[in-house]
């Protein structure tokens, strides 16, 4: 059975989040307000953006099938334009529950943006994950306030020990070293909006 079905039989007895994963006790079991209700406090930084769907990269679009997307720009305090990607949105608990725990690979400049009713404390693990991640934590106006460059796990590690908090409403989930290779760091800012 593949691990997205299993995890759909078991999400509801799981305590945690994604594959990167919120660790159980980690602010997890709050559920969001719908999508539309955060899009007010998200910047945009034009008001007409494009909103991507899976089918513009095909290697996306197999990957993040059934998804909604949204685009992401992130710029620097100053208004500097860092890097640009595509996201998968995770905005429920079983998306977060599932997040790309199923997945082998993620494209060059896609993600997953788990998204949360409001801010708060969040631990994610690199549970059942193939392959490193930089996970770096939001707040509700789209200012990063921490990253981390989370390994895949060992052979016979299973993810569930490496655990990465923070504080946010958002959390975007890259490949390993996407980050630091782009020049984002702790303040910059995430601009999106998320589909009503």
């Amino acid at each position: 059975m593949r691990r997205r079905a299993y995890l759909g039989l078991v999400g509801s007895a799981v305590a945690g989040l994604s594959g990167c994963a919120s660790a159980p006790g980690a602010g997890d079991g709050d559920e969001p307000t719908p999508a539309a209700a955060t899009t007010a406090e998200t910047p945009v930084s034009d008001p007409t953006p494009e909103t991507p769907t899976a089918t513009a990269t095909p290697s996306g679009a197999s990957i993040f099938e059934g998804y909604e997307t949204t685009e992401i720009r992130i710029r620097s305090p100053d208004g500097e334009a860092l890097a640009r990607l595509t996201a998968a949105i995770s905005d429920t608990r079983q998306l977060r529950i599932t997040g790309l725990s199923d997945t082998a690979f993620l494209p060059d400049d896609w993600g997953m943006l788990f998204v949360y009713g409001a801010v708060g404390d969040h631990t994610y693990v690199m549970r059942e994950m193939d392959f490193g991640l930089d996970i770096v934590y939001v707040d509700g106006d789209g200012t990063i306030t921490r990253i981390h460059h989370a390994p895949a796990p060992g052979p016979g590690e299973d993810g569930e020990s490496q655990r990465y908090p923070g504080r946010g409403q958002y959390v975007l989930e890259v490949n390993y070293g996407w980050t630091e290779e782009r020049g984002v760091t702790a303040g910059d800012v995430l601009e999106f909006t998320l589909p009503e």
